[in-house]
């Protein structure tokens, strides 16, 4: 049975982007981007705003294989393998989103050109929760509006929130006012560059 996932990279004060609408602190490093491709490997659609679109349109033609570097020169030194490691988990996840569609809820958009994604103008709900129902594959739905909107209708099944160890003092919420939801932990973790994970069951 297909969940409805909403999964968010935060500051530990809970904010997406800080005040100037920046968030290169978020940036995951290769423990996090490997935890983040296998959260990720169970979905078949990911839907989100415009801004995210915008934000995620890099791994729409990203390398979905890692280059091997200058095989000549016989050099494997700790740099160049840790280098050809960071390769090769964001050609993993540039993997997963390729092969999974996309759906781009906007009133702005004119149109949208990457890859098995299509334009929604409004935001409907029920009819999300239906597509889910039959779907094969989860769905995660991202952007924190937009998520908004899910988690007031009640239809979001799990909240996977990683923390990042910083501080930004504001910008914008990862989860907006007027959400009200009871939440039951299922799982936890700490990471050793310092994120935090936890996924929690919307109780019903």
């Amino acid at each position: 049975m297909a969940r409805l996932l909403f999964v968010t990279m935060t500051s530990l004060d809970g904010y997406v982007a800080d005040t100037s609408g920046g968030f290169e602190w978020a940036a995951p490093d290769r423990e996090v981007h490997a935890f983040v491709n296998d959260l990720s490997r169970s979905v078949g659609t990911f839907v989100c705003g415009r801004r995210l679109h915008e934000v995620m349109r890099y791994w729409d033609t990203a390398p979905t294989s890692a280059a091997s570097g200058d095989e000549d020169d016989g050099r494997e030194d700790a740099e160049g393998a840790e280098g050809a490691e960071d390769a090769a988990v964001m050609a993993d996840f540039a993997g997963i989103w390729q092969a999974a569609d996309k759906v781009v809820h906007s009133r702005s958009l004119e149109s949208v050109s990457s890859p098995r994604t299509r334009l929604e103008r409004s935001f409907d709900p029920a009819a999300l929760a239906r597509f889910v129902a039959e779907a094969d594959r989860d769905v995660s739905i991202g952007g924190p509006t937009l998520a908004a909107e899910a988690l007031r209708a009640g239809i979001v099944d799990e909240v996977h929130v990683l923390r990042s160890p910083v501080i930004v003092g504001g910008g914008t919420a990862a989860l907006q006012d007027g959400i009200r939801l009871p939440l039951t932990l299922l799982e936890a973790r700490s990471f050793a560059g310092g994120t935090t994970y936890s996924r929690y069951a919307v109780r019903r």
